[in-house]
This record gives C-alpha cells, sequence and structure tokens, in this order.
C-alpha cells in the first residue's frame, strides 16, 4: 500500500556472508555517492560506521545541555531561595554565598547530564520503535544472530529502485531483498 509523501518502498537490504565482505560493500556503496547508509551485524564490525559515513553524534551536545541547565537551575534556585526569597543573615556571610551552593549545584549537573543522556539517546536513536519496515524482510530475523546486512534507503537522493538493486547485486550478496513499507 503506498502512503501520501512516502516513497514506495522504505528501501533495498543485501544480506552478506562475511564482515570483510559486509565492510568492503559498504565502502563502495558510499564511494558510489550512497549517503542513506545503515548497516546492521550481531557484532561490531571494525571501520563500519566510518564506511557508512556515521561520524559524529549529537548526544555529547544534548548531555552538555542537560549538564548546564542542571548547574544554572541548582546555583539559581539556592541563590534564589538565600538571597531574594528568604534571606538570613547567618554569621555575616554574605547572603549570595557561592562555596556553600557548590554541592546541590554539582548534584544538579549529574542528574540534568544523566536524564538528557538517557532521553536524548532514546530520542536520537527513534527509540520506542514498535514496528520498523525491516522487520517485513524474513531473513532480517537472523541480524541478531549471524547474517549481516546493508540498507540503502529510498530516502537517498541518488536511490533509483532498479540501479540501486542493482549495484547492490554487483557487490557479491547472499541475497538482495526490497524493504516493504
Amino acid at each position: 500500500m503506498k502512503r501520501a509523501g512516502r516513497p514506495p518502498i522504505y528501501g533495498i537490504l543485501a544480506e552478506f556472508e562475511d564482515r570483510e565482505r559486509l565492510l568492503e560493500a559498504a565502502q563502495t556503496a558510499s564511494g558510489a555517492g550512497y549517503r542513506a547508509l545503515d548497516a546492521y551485524t550481531p557484532l561490531p564490525v571494525e571501520g563500519l560506521s566510518d564506511a557508512i559515513g556515521f561520524h559524529h553524534t549529537r548526544l555529547p551536545w544534548v548531555v552538555f545541555t542537560g549538564a548546564a541547565l542542571g548547574a544554572l537551575g541548582g546555583f539559581g534556585m539556592q541563590l534564589y531561595a538565600s538571597a531574594v526569597h528568604y534571606p538570613l543573615n547567618i554569621g555575616g556571610r554574605p547572603l549570595n554565598s557561592w562555596p556553600a551552593f557548590i554541592p546541590i549545584t554539582f548534584e544538579l549537573t549529574v542528574l540534568g547530564a544523566s536524564l538528557f543522556a538517557v532521553f536524548g539517546l532514546l530520542a536520537l536513536n527513534g527509540l520506542p520503535t514498535p514496528y520498523h519496515p525491516l522487520f517485513n524482510v524474513d531473513r532480517f530475523e537472523f541480524a541478531s544472530r549471524e547474517a549481516l546486512f546493508l540498507c540503502i534507503k529510498s530516502k537517498d537522493p541518488k536511490f533509483d529502485r532498479a540501479a540501486t538493486r542493482r549495484f547492490l547485486e554487483g557487490l557479491r550478496p547472499h541475497e538482495v531483498s526490497e524493504v516493504e513499507w
């Protein structure tokens, strides 16, 4: 069934028998100009993330933002409480005695960074994903055990259904499948 605004298929999936062939296929596809690539393996493959163009992530910035908000929130709450809302003159110290604020500020910095890391990781990975089109491919159930897959997504500007299929078949895969939505 074709949905409005979506390409007719999710992509084309090629299954490879060993890691070297998958890595070589990913490098060849990247070198040919395909940018919307994804690989699925049961074990890490050295160099595969570079081959499919996965060079950076936004997660460090998300965690930094959480830490900064936690630090500013913790410090700001204490400053507001002790200097504005309920000022107490204790032993002649200034109302904004910042060394006393450090433990709470540190704890809220860690809490903010941790929460942003967890929820940022889920959001950036698109989780939870109760349905993914790759689950429509029969052999994909072996991706977590023994099979190695390379997928060229249809959203790739260079994607052409027939040409991409021929390209993947030329990389000597075990099998090539079209992934339906």
